[in-house]
């Protein structure tokens, strides 16, 4: 990575609006994604000529409220008027106001940007029938004054989606530790199919069942009374150890490839009273290691609901005998 800056103290915090721009195929997309996670209003190839009226969007009021808080902008060659009227905007932008502007370049070498549109197959925006090669090179060329204004200039041509993603998270975040990952512990209950979109996958179908004991039956794993059963099994108590020490190994990679969000699953037959016990004590001892963790529970209240529709049933049938 080859990286330059002119205003570095700048780059550290977080700036009222920051433009995206530079040479297509550099990674502006994952740079918007970036900039999404950090709660940046973030929009897509903006016409020059709207920029000074989306700044007054941002631009905090005499109760120092502001529609947009932050905003992420995205102009690059695609916009007609870009290469001849950017500098005058910008200038403007920064001299009139009272918002902190920062223009982000990003940029790579030849070979990488060819690679990546060979792999794409995406037309290249300045090709004009001379060849990917001579459309990377006009483009850079016809960049080259825009380039000379940017606060920061970031060559990925070593980047990979995730870590460009994690590079200017870290580098544009207020908190100097970047976005939190948040971690959802879901239970559910295997008889009424798999989740979608789950991170880890555990089974405790292996743990003594309460619902076999009469007195816990039509309670759930939030009460109590079920929590204490469980907790008397060594197994129950192994069983969460051994999957609270997994987890938090592997939350630190996740992290690490770039997801902010990281969802773990914990299944039982019904999923109301072990994969709900565990869950939320899974829950609590991330939370108490620092990571920013919830449990949901998807099943807890059908198997009671299915239970009232039945006896319910019952009774009227009794009562129209």
């Amino acid at each position: 990575m080859r990286e330059q800056t002119t205003a570095e103290e700048s780059a550290s915090g977080a700036p009222d609006i920051v433009i995206i721009t530079g040479l297509s195929g550099s990674g502006m997309s994952s740079a918007t994604n970036a900039f999404e996670d950090l709660g940046y209003f973030c929009v897509d190839n903006l016409p020059l000529t709207l920029l000074p009226t989306f700044a007054r969007l941002v631009e905090p009021d005499e109760e120092d409220n502001a529609r947009i808080k932050r905003a992420a902008i995205v102009i690059n060659i695609r916009e007609g008027h870009f290469l001849n009227e950017f500098n005058d905007q910008l200038r403007e932008l920064k001299t009139e106001g009272d918002l902190e502007v920062f223009v982000l370049f990003l940029e790579a070498a030849d070979e990488s940007l060819q690679r990546r549109f060979s792999e794409t197959r995406r037309p290249h925006p300045a090709d004009v029938g001379g060849g990917l090669l001579d459309a990377i090179r006009h483009e850079r060329e016809a960049m080259s004054e825009i380039r000379a204004h940017a606060d920061l200039i970031v060559d990925t041509s070593e980047f990979s989606v995730h870590t460009l993603r994690q590079y200017l998270v870290n580098r544009f975040s207020p908190d100097p530790e970047g976005t939190p990952m948040r971690v959802q512990v879901l239970s559910f209950g295997q008889k009424y199919g798999g989740p979608r979109d789950v991170d880890l996958l555990f089974d405790v179908r292996h743990l003594p069942n309460p619902y076999f004991v009469p007195h816990l039956r039509d309670l759930s794993g939030h009460d109590r009374r079920v929590v204490e059963f469980l907790k008397s099994k060594p197994e129950a108590v192994e069983t969460l150890r051994r999957f609270s020490e997994l987890v938090e190994y592997l939350l630190p990679l996740y992290r690490r490839e770039g997801k902010s969000y990281v969802t773990v699953g914990i299944g039982c037959t019904g999923g109301r009273h072990r994969s709900v016990m565990i869950a939320n004590a899974l829950a609590r001892s991330l939370r108490r290691a620092g990571f920013d963790a919830s449990a949901v529970h998807r099943d807890v209240k059908k198997a009671k609901t299915k239970r009232a529709r039945a006896q319910l049933h019952r009774e009227q049938t009794a009562n129209a005998k």
